[in-house]
């Protein structure tokens, strides 16, 4: 799915580009037994088949990318030598968790029930962040193999994450639950102002959503 992106001059100062050779993660190898049953699997969760290679004997290698993702997966025949199910602590980020984790168990997928900690290093606790803070919910699911995947809800990135000047979203859905977020938080903003109603909330709900991205202080 193409990405939704949108430049806005209410975004702050640019921080200083990091100096070197720009380097974008691509692909990441997965380790698994059995190269049809995995494609089954990654195809069954809805990602996007992008090649299946097979050059003789000795290699056969498989690429799904995940929607809206700019990199993707490789699993096949001499692909890696890792131990199948050993690929732990891989990441996909959502931007609002409970749907996400339906749709994996709507696909019959054994997904975890959702939870939170409190801070990195933390124990798990049952449910969904309270506060909603961005970074802090998840839910775990496994393929075949074991190669265990973590949904993160991400709806802010830390400060220097993204570029300042761009608001992207990899998605229509994402951009939908972003404005979603912006309408409840200027509901809130009207309201303490009197319930006037603010005839400029489309610059309003422009500067939230960057701050928001951009990990920058939320208009109030």
């Amino acid at each position: 799915m193409s990405n939704v992106q949108a430049r806005s001059d209410h975004a702050g100062a640019a921080a200083p580009a990091a100096k070197g050779v720009v380097a974008k993660l691509e692909v990441v190898a997965i380790p698994v037994s059995d190269v049809d049953r995995a494609k089954r699997f990654y195809g069954s969760l809805g990602w996007r088949l992008d090649a299946d290679f097979v050059v003789g004997d000795a290699f056969r290698g498989i690429q799904f990318t995940p929607p809206g993702s700019p990199s993707s997966i490789h699993f096949g025949k001499g692909v890696t030598a890792a131990a199948p199910g050993s690929a732990q602590g891989l990441y996909l980020v959502v931007s609002d968790i409970e749907p996400a984790r339906a749709d994996l168990a709507n696909r019959g997928v054994d997904v975890s029930e959702v939870f939170h900690r409190d801070g990195p290093g933390k124990p798990a606790v049952k449910g969904r962040d309270p506060q909603g803070r961005s970074y802090f919910s998840y839910a775990t699911f496994k393929d075949p193999d074991g190669n265990e995947w973590l949904l993160q809800e991400v709806t802010s990135r830390f400060p220097g994450r993204v570029d300042s000047n761009t608001t992207d979203y990899a998605s229509e859905a994402d951009l939908a639950a972003a404005m979603r977020r912006a309408s409840i938080a200027h509901g809130e903003h009207e309201a303490r102002n009197g319930g006037q109603r603010d005839e400029n909330w489309p610059e309003w709900y422009a500067t939230y959503m960057v701050a928001e991205q951009n990990g920058k202080p939320l208009p109030l």
